[in-house]
């Protein structure tokens, strides 16, 4: 890239350098970043591998793809005239609608200026005699940043299972993370879908109104709750609209960024029968209810918990006419909420259609696919197409596919190899001048809801090293041991921590991805997570180091 030839007495703006910021990633977090940044007044460019915006909700879109927060929660705050001009039509918005809002958003802030697509990041260099970034791409093309910003996402880089014979697969194969712009026919065919998480089971329930024969491979099942989706009138989007702003407090009150707050009594302070209501009540909620607005020992307490999966055990044998079938769709391994919760519409009642077949491969595993479909220890099943609904490396993993180094060269996969440290789940020890909006370490729940806190954050602390002067940001030894702590002892109570789990770092197709992470996020509350953050930027970034 040619020099800006622009004249600057400020260090922080160093001209020979093709940008102030460089963010990776045009999904929710890389458009905000954007905005705020370049209505700071910063020179800012975002790279991002796909050939338009969105991040999760451009890559997924598999059929059935659909929030599980309610839409007008999970929109951008930041906007009055956003706010007053969207219309929602559904609680939980398909897909496509989210991705037009994005890119609605994207036009009217003009951000596609800014924005590089097609641009697969490959290498990421700290260069510390200019105090800057090297970026390198997959075409050959390389950037010069004054600071590094990372917006990729808790869920983007997608794997396979590590089955043989994929490639000799005749018909067509797609993983749900990385589905075909193009129109994916499925009527009239046999099809296979490995995978019961999130996408699986929206895909599942989706494709099972049309396809041939559907056959579910099935490792480990979850727990699943009812999502009780609805449209949305435009008498009652003109509530919402007027209760935006007492919603995004309440969003910010709540401990995972919903509209939902959690219970403030225990399970067995109430009678059998008020416990019993009160989850009946939740069951037919729509939602995160029954995860965020349940009692307050669910997760925590292993009686208490046994007790809730019991109560969505028996919703699953009466949805399911075939018991055994039941049996295999309730999991024996770990209690309801302590992995992810998909939210789903009739996806049990699927297993009572006469072309849906489930098949547990704890008892029947797949041993390769075939030219024509997968073998497993039984028999050889057909198929026409196959559907990978095998989830992602989550965690660290979408920061694991670029080649990052530090201080002396080193590799940011080795150090969180070794550890996973961060600060703020914004900073990285021995990584100046990089930034990460809802890195690792960080909160869970409703991701806007902290996307924008994280944002308006970041911006803050770039903002106060150039009104300072500074070329040079990085967390001190100690505040990073603070964070790392505190995030492990507020995650130390917590039934998820027990689990195997994407949420616990656990990946048994990716090689090194068998060991827990305690406190891969943050299992401490919204309202804590901004007061520690706040207190930072009150104190002047005492917990970092400038230069």
């Amino acid at each position: 890239m040619e020099a800006n030839l622009h004249v600057s007495n400020n260090k922080f703006e160093h001209m020979e350098f093709d940008y102030d910021v460089v963010i990776i990633g045009a999904g929710i977090s890389g458009l905000y970043q954007l905005y705020r940044l370049r209505e700071s007044g910063f020179r800012v460019c975002v790279l991002e591998r796909g050939t338009g915006v969105g991040g999760t909700w451009y890559w997924n879109r598999y059929p059935g793809a659909r929030f599980d927060s309610e839409s007008y929660s999970y929109g951008y705050s930041f906007s009055e005239e956003l706010l007053e001009e969207w219309n929602w039509s559904e609680h939980f918005a398909s897909q496509p609608e989210v991705l037009r809002y994005l890119e609605y958003v994207a036009q009217k802030f003009d951000l596609r200026k800014d924005i590089s697509f097609s641009s697969d990041v490959t290498a990421a260099t700290y260069d510390e005699d200019r105090s800057c970034w090297r970026i390198e791409l997959s075409s050959g093309l390389t950037y010069t940043t004054r600071i590094l910003i990372t917006a990729l996402g808790v869920l983007s880089e997608p794997t396979f299972p590590t089955i043989e014979g994929i490639d000799t697969f005749q018909g067509e194969y797609f993983h749900t993370a990385r589905w075909p712009k193009t129109q994916v026919r499925l009527e009239g065919k046999n099809v296979a879908v490995i995978g019961t998480g999130a996408s699986g089971v929206q895909t599942i329930q989706e494709i099972a109104k049309t396809v041939q024969n559907l056959t579910v491979f099935q490792r480990r099942p979850n727990w699943c709750a009812p999502l009780n989706n609805a449209p949305i009138a435009s008498e009652e989007m003109k509530k919402i609209r007027d209760n935006y702003n007492d919603m995004f407090i309440l969003c910010s009150e709540s401990q995972g960024g919903f509209i939902w707050t959690i219970d403030p009594r225990n399970t067995f302070e109430v009678t059998p029968e008020e416990r019993r209501d009160f989850w009946e009540r939740l069951y037919k909620s729509r939602g995160m209810s029954i995860y965020q607005g349940n009692f307050k020992d669910v997760l925590v307490d292993e009686r208490a918990n046994k007790a809730m999966s019991s109560f969505v055990a028996n919703k699953i044998r009466e949805r399911v006419n075939d018991p055994q079938t039941a049996e295999m769709l309730i999991p024996v391994d770990h209690g309801f909420g302590t992995r992810r919760v998909p939210l789903e519409t009739g996806y049990y009642e699927t297993y009572n259609r006469p072309n849906v077949e489930l098949v547990d491969l704890n008892q029947t595993p797949i041993q390769q696919i075939t030219k024509q479909g997968i073998l497993t220890s039984v028999r050889e099943h057909k198929f026409d197409v196959i559907i990978f609904a095998t989830g992602f490396d989550a965690i660290t993993g979408s920061f694991d596919r670029i080649n990052m180094s530090g201080i002396g060269g080193g590799k940011l996969k080795n150090q969180w190899d070794s550890e996973l440290e961060t600060f703020l789940a914004i900073q990285v020890p021995n990584f100046p001048n990089f930034l990460m909006v809802m890195g690792p370490q960080g909160l869970g729940g409703n991701h806007p809801r902290n996307i924008e806190y994280n944002v308006e954050w970041i911006t803050s602390l770039i903002e106060y090293m150039r009104s300072n002067d500074l070329t040079r940001v990085e967390p001190t030894s100690d505040s990073v041991d603070y964070w790392s702590q505190h995030v492990k002892e507020k995650s130390r109570t917590s039934l998820v921590n027990k689990v195997d789990s994407w949420m616990t770092g656990i990946n048994s197709n990716v090689p090194g991805k068998n060991t827990r992470i305690v406190g891969g996020r943050y299992g401490g509350s919204v309202q804590s997570y901004r007061s520690l953050c706040d207190r930072i930027q009150k104190e002047e970034y005492r917990a970092m180091n400038f230069s």
